[in-house]
């Protein structure tokens, strides 16, 4: 009898062990009739008063050089200067990344027509100030510095390239100029990021800038503008090897007190790109099995600030809008007839009402940055239905 609890122990713990590396469950009942979800729910065509407000604030930051947070490693006393100096196009909008993502909304907004006449000659000159070949130029000669190592890693490399991508997917003479300005900086990104995932031992699973699913969602979309065949393979061998087993994602336990991105849900939202249909509808039974079925929203509530003035607390604003997109994106990567995905759209919409609200010019310290993820929300950018 002495043995028996141990081998009775032994038996549990295998039959818990995960030998395949896209976890297999037995998918949502199919018992529960599915409530319908009309296409007017998922995001579209942006309104043209959203697009005026979300551009006007890049518009005016792109260019506004002061307050600064340069994160920068330096070796001598000659690399420190000026934000302009240091970073000739994207100098503006508090830090490097969201001056990037600033640069992303403008050319978002002029891509899908949503932009007045003035609104269009004012993007397009400032646009064309700062990327052109002697700008970029100066950023290459800033991201090859060998003090550099992983500056911007990954989340303002990750944004770079969705400009890169919003660029190669208009066909337009001024997107087309601008994108060979910066192919040097692109190409020098994705060499880095190709050197950097293989030896990346474990995801980072933060609700901030280091996350990494948020960045292979973005990059992928890149290799696929890009046609990055070895890119995109990269990046989808890595998303199975490092969230394929994945199970029962805490997201009770979300959001942290400063996140702007959501642990679980932006891994899902990696995943439905990388998976065939069936096989991330299995997955996601697993990694997040108590996604109700009944078309309730409150199951996942909007994060809150108590004081968007503060540069940290305020990333609460953008959780909501990237909770969003995700939920919409996770939803439309079910099958149609998955009892999961009215309840996934409900709590979609509460979530975009509240992002999309938060987007203001009262404090910069949301209004530097929270345009972009709205835009990329509202213009639906995440998704495709390729």
């Amino acid at each position: 009898m002495k043995y028996l609890l141990p081998a009775v122990l032994l038996l549990v713990a295998c039959s818990d062990a995960v030998t395949d590396p896209v976890a297999t469950p037995q998918p949502a009942a199919q018992s529960v009739t599915p409530i319908a979800v009309s296409a007017d729910a998922f995001p579209g065509d942006i309104d043209p008063a959203l697009a005026d407000r979300f551009s006007r604030l890049a518009l005016d930051c792109v260019t506004q050089e002061f307050p600064n947070k340069i994160s920068r490693t330096t070796d001598t006393a000659e690399e420190i200067g000026r934000p302009k100096d240091l970073f000739p196009a994207f100098y503006g909008c508090f830090d490097w990344h969201s001056a990037v993502h600033g640069h992303w909304l403008l050319v978002r907004l002029l891509r899908d027509g949503n932009l007045d006449a003035a609104a269009q000659a004012e993007a397009i000159a400032k646009l064309e100030a700062n990327l052109n070949t002697l700008t970029i130029a100066g950023e290459l000669a800033n991201f090859q510095r060998t003090a550099r190592g992983s500056w911007e890693r990954p989340y303002g490399w990750a944004w770079l390239l969705q400009l890169t991508a919003e660029l190669r997917e208009w066909d337009s003479p001024d997107a087309k100029r601008w994108l060979a300005a910066i192919e040097p900086l692109e190409a020098d990104i994705v060499a880095a990021t190709k050197d950097w995932l293989p030896k990346l031992a474990y995801p980072i699973r933060l609700g901030t800038h280091n996350q990494s699913a948020f960045a292979l969602t973005l990059m992928y979309d890149w290799a696929i503008a890009a046609e990055d065949a070895e890119f995109k393979t990269l990046i989808e061998s890595r998303a199975r090897t490092f969230h394929g087993a994945d199970m029962n994602c805490p997201l009770a336990y979300e959001p942290s007190g400063e996140d702007f991105l959501s642990p679980c849900l932006m891994e899902a939202d990696l995943m439905r790109r990388v998976l065939p249909e069936y096989e991330f509808t299995q997955w996601l039974s697993a990694f997040l099995p108590t996604i109700p079925t009944d078309g309730s929203a409150d199951w996942l509530a909007p994060a809150i600030v108590l004081d968007a003035s503060d540069g940290k607390l305020v990333h609460l604003d953008g959780v909501n809008s990237s909770r969003a997109w995700n939920l919409f994106n996770i939803a439309r990567a079910l099958p149609d007839d998955d009892p999961r995905r009215a309840s996934l759209v409900a709590a979609a919409g509460v979530h975009r009402d509240a992002g999309v609200e938060a987007v203001s010019d009262e404090h910069y310290s949301g209004g530097h940055w929270l345009a972009s993820f709205a835009t990329y929300l509202m213009t639906d950018r995440g998704w495709t239905d390729e």
